[in-house]
């Protein structure tokens, strides 16, 4: 009887584990872009064109860069702040969902953990080359070290997101 009765309750509880998986992938991802955001409003509010940022990667992003011959000169576009909005905030909870799954089986085979870390050292570095290698005007439009800048400050944030929720995922001595 005792056999049936935990049969009965160890399903229920495998969606409530992939719920909380998904939901801190989530807020992990939300974080992160926020931290971007947040970063280069700063900087575009220092710079005395507040949102020039998303304006610019919204442009580059829908409508194939038209106007960033002269990027100074480009209008600040709400349209594009948004929509751009958006796609950041979507793309980094992705990002963050697979982090968090990973998390989940790093949990569950600790030696899967470095490996896990080696995958996100390498995609921190394939970000950078693609970046310098794609959108080399725009990286020197919005300005290389701020971009990676707010790319470490989106990292730190997921990770000590992850750090503070996974207590038992330490780097042991």
């Amino acid at each position: 009887m005792d056999i049936r009765a935990h049969a009965e309750v160890a399903p229920q509880s495998q969606p409530a584990s992939s719920s909380k998986v998904i939901t801190e992938g989530i807020t992990a991802g939300v974080l992160g872009a926020a931290a971007v955001a947040v970063w280069f409003l700063l900087v575009d509010t220092v710079n005395g064109h507040p949102f020039f940022t998303p304006t610019v990667l919204g442009t580059a992003l829908f409508r194939g860069g038209a106007g960033l011959d002269s990027p100074e000169t480009l209008p600040i576009s709400f349209e594009m702040v948004t929509v751009f909005t958006w796609i950041h905030f979507l793309v980094f909870a992705v990002l963050g969902g697979i982090a968090s799954r990973l998390l989940a089986v790093a949990e569950r085979a600790p030696n899967a953990g470095f490996g896990i870390l080696l995958l996100f050292v390498v995609f921190e570095f394939g970000f950078i080359a693609l970046s310098m290698t794609v959108a080399d005007q725009l990286l020197h439009t919005l300005g290389a070290a701020s971009v990676f800048i707010g790319n470490l400050l989106a990292a730190a944030v997921m990770v000590t997101y992850f750090w503070l929720r996974h207590p038992s995922l330490r780097i042991l001595p």
